[in-house]
C-alpha cells in the first residue's frame, strides 16, 4: 500500500538573515473562508495543531479555510540559529512577519498557544489591521512564575527519545499530573508531535540552546506584566482559553482579561493544564464558533 499524502503542504521561506524558516499550508487560498494562522508555544512545532488546522481547513466552521501554523526558528522544520541569541520575540515577530508576507496571508484570525499569544499581542501592537480576531492559548499578560520555572526545567533537562514508547514515556512523566482527561491516544499524538522528526526517527525537533535565553530571565524578581501591550487587542474580537489546572495563567488573571476586554469570551479546558493541547472535540468546536463568529461579523460590517 502506498502512503496517504499529508493533508498540508510544507513551506520553507528565508528569513532576513538567510535562516530557513517552515510552515504547514493547509487547504487554498481560494477557500471562502477567512485564514487562521497558528503559532505554537516556546519549544513547541506547527505539528501541535495538525487537529485543529484539519477540522477548520475542512469546514469545521462553516466555511473551507486556509490555515498555516508556523515553525519559529530552531523549532520543527525551521533551521536552528547558530546565534542563541536570536531565539528573542522581537526576532521572531520579524520572523512571523517575513512567513506571511511570503505566504500572501494581509489578514486573518491567529491561534498562539503560550509563547505564541505573545506574539499574536505584539502582532496587535506593531499591525492591528493584520488581525482579524485572536484565541490566547493559556496565556496572558501575567505569567505565574511557578509556570515559567516548571518549563524552563523541563527545557533544560528534555532528553531524546529515541523511539515512540520512549516518547510516550517522558510525555507522561512530563504533563500526567496536569493533564488528567488525557486519553493514550491522546498521549501518542503529543509524543508524535513533540518528538517525531520528518524521516519518522525520534529526538528532540527543538535547539537545546532555547533554554539560554531563559536563562537571562531572573526568577527572584516578578516577571513583569504586559498589560499595556493586551490592550493592542482591545479592538480585535478575542478568546481566552485556559487549561483548568494551568500554573501559566491563573484564574484571576483570565477574569481580568475579560473584564478588561469588552469583545472577550472565555473557555476553561477541564482536566489539562498548560498548555490545552487543542486535540479535544470540545476545544476544536469552541474555536470553530469563534471563527464562524468573526466571519459573521465580518460580513455585517462590510
Amino acid at each position: 500500500m502506498g502512503s496517504t499524502s499529508p493533508p498540508f503542504v510544507s513551506r520553507f521561506i528565508s528569513a532576513q538573515d538567510g535562516l530557513k524558516l517552515h510552515m504547514r499550508d493547509y487547504g487554498s487560498p481560494l477557500d471562502r473562508g477567512l485564514p487562521v494562522v497558528c503559532l505554537p508555544g516556546l519549544s513547541r512545532n506547527a505539528a501541535d495543531f495538525a487537529p485543529l488546522a484539519e477540522a477548520l481547513a475542512a469546514g469545521a466552521a462553516g466555511q473551507r479555510r486556509r490555515v498555516v501554523a508556523l515553525d519559529y526558528r530552531g523549532r520543527g522544520l525551521s533551521e536552528f540559529d547558530p546565534d542563541w541569541r536570536h531565539y528573542d520575540l522581537g526576532i521572531e515577530n520579524a520572523d512571523i512577519d517575513t512567513m506571511l508576507t511570503a505566504a500572501e496571508v494581509h489578514a486573518a484570525i491567529f491561534v498562539g498557544t503560550s509563547r505564541g499569544g505573545l506574539h499574536v499581542m505584539s502582532l496587535a501592537a506593531r499591525r492591528p489591521g493584520l488581525l482579524l480576531g485572536a484565541v490566547l492559548n493559556d496565556i496572558g499578560p501575567v505569567i505565574e512564575p511557578q509556570g515559567f520555572t516548571r518549563i524552563r526545567h523541563y527545557v533544560r533537562h528534555m532528553a531524546a527519545p529515541r523511539s515512540l514508547a520512549d516518547a510516550i514515556d517522558c510525555v507522561k512523566r512530563i504533563m500526567s499530573a496536569q493533564f488528567t482527561a488525557l486519553s493514550e491516544a491522546d498521549f501518542e499524538a503529543h509524543a508524535r508531535a513533540t518528538f517525531q522528526k520528518a524521516d519518522g526517527s525520534f529526538g528532540l525537533t527543538f535547539d537545546p540552546k532555547l533554554v539560554k535565553s531563559l536563562d537571562r530571565l531572573d526568577l527572584d524578581e516578578p516577571l513583569p506584566a504586559t498589560w499595556a501591550l493586551f490592550d493592542a487587542l482591545a479592538g480585535i474580537p478575542l478568546l481566552v482559553m485556559r487549561g483548568a489546572n494551568s500554573d501559566v495563567l491563573s484564574p484571576a488573571t483570565l477574569i481580568e482579561m475579560a473584564r478588561r476586554h469588552k469583545n472577550c469570551a472565555t473557555f476553561v479546558v477541564e482536566g489539562q493544564g498548560h498548555a490545552p493541547l487543542l486535540y479535544d472535540k470540545g476545544s476544536i468546536a469552541r474555536i470553530a464558533e469563534f471563527v464562524g463568529n468573526v466571519e459573521a461579523e465580518a460580513r455585517v460590517a462590510a
